[in-house]
């Protein structure tokens, strides 16, 4: 896989044994998703993609395919009391990070975790070598579009209902 030019961070990282990632701001925990964990990551993505159904007419089906995802090593999960709180999707691609997906269940958000969750999907990819991430998100979502903005992502391209995003990365 060609990563040119690979990102190195100084930052240190809190991971415990198990491999979970404390959150700054939350009572809440990343860690990787599990095979068990399918079915509930996929509730929590149909929960957090329900909001939009009224204004998407075109929306896919986006919770299909938890399980490979999950099998591929490309699944993250927010923990916070005791239950799936947001989902992460990561897919490495040939000279940059893919967030396929990110999603908060409605009874979690507005409280900053999808900032924190892409807080960290960034320092993921620097870790994994990575200098840019990509995205792709809808353009009946302008309030993802506005969030992604102010976190410094540039808008690269649209095409028909999709918004092409990329963020160049920064190891400190």
């Amino acid at each position: 896989m060609n990563r040119s030019r690979k990102a190195h961070d100084k930052r240190q990282s809190i991971v415990t044994m198990d491999g979970i990632v404390p959150m700054a701001s939350h009572n809440a925990r990343i860690r990787k998703a599990l095979l068990a964990d399918a079915e509930t990551v996929a509730a929590c993505i149909d929960a957090a993609y329900a909001g939009y159904s009224n204004r998407i007419t075109d929306l896919p089906s986006v919770s299909d395919g938890c399980a490979e995802e999950i099998m591929q090593d490309r699944v993250w999960l927010a923990i916070q009391d005791d239950e799936i709180a947001g989902a992460l999707f990561l897919v490495p691609q040939d000279g940059f990070m893919k967030l396929a997906n990110l999603v908060v269940h409605p009874k979690h958000g507005g409280k900053g975790l999808g900032t924190e969750l892409i807080a960290f999907a960034e320092l993921e990819a620097i870790r994994q070598g990575y200098i840019e991430m990509r995205l792709n998100t809808h353009t009946l979502m302008p309030e993802n579009v506005a969030l992604y903005k102010k976190l410094d992502w540039v808008e690269l391209s649209r095409n028909g209902n999709t918004v092409s995003m990329k963020k160049e990365l920064q190891a400190v």
